[in-house]
């Protein structure tokens, strides 16, 4: 039995990928879970596969379900489409969609064709992830919930001791009045005024 390696490239950043592992009899139903599981999505939206080629132009779509819009071809569907039925060169690329109101788009890549299947891995599985992935709904912070941690611990809110207004020196006296005083130098005998 083949397992596929797919790469699932975030569009908008190639840095940021996942690396699945799926078996060529396991349907785009399971691929299209797996990719949302790899990038911690949700599966409450509508999504599609396209099939592509090297310029990645969308083809004919592997679709969830049949939507309520115009098609060229009729659509696919998921769960009743296996990945191996579509695999038609050795580097198959597929554009997949999610959440059509948000427009969530990953270009698909297969990158490795084994004819070993491992006993340890349950299919589908991410086999690597490389990049923070967008956040879904809102923000990720780079640190994620670890910084919630670090924030409680050291009390980083405003206020804190140590931490002032920019500009403001312990004496509560602003560093730009300080800039322009001037100073006598009696050190040569005579005196004379510098600004610094």
């Amino acid at each position: 039995m083949a397992v596929l390696k797919f790469r699932a490239y975030y569009e908008e950043d190639e840095s940021v990928y996942r690396d699945i592992v799926v078996k060529h009899t396991q349907t785009f139903a399971d691929l299209h879970s797996a990719i949302l599981k790899a990038y911690e999505f949700d599966n409450k939206h509508a999504a599609t596969f396209y099939r592509s080629n090297d310029n990645w132009q969308r083809g004919r779509e592997i679709s969830l379900q049949k939507y309520d819009k115009e098609y060229k071809a009729e659509p696919l569907i998921m769960s009743e489409t296996t990945i191996g039925s579509e695999i038609k060169d050795p580097n198959q690329k597929f554009i997949y969609t999610y959440d059509f109101v948000k427009g969530w788009t990953f270009l698909v890549e297969l990158i490795n064709v084994s004819k070993e299947e491992s006993p340890k891995t349950s299919y589908p599985s991410t086999a690597r992830s490389e990049g923070i992935g967008p956040a879904q709904y809102g923000t990720k912070s780079l640190l994620g919930d670890k910084f919630v941690d670090i924030e409680e611990k050291y009390d980083l809110s405003a206020g804190a001791e140590g931490f002032g207004r920019e500009g403001v020196s312990d004496t509560g006296v602003d560093a730009e009045e300080t800039e322009d005083e001037t100073f006598t130098d009696e050190s040569e005998g005579g005196t004379h005024e510098e600004e610094y």
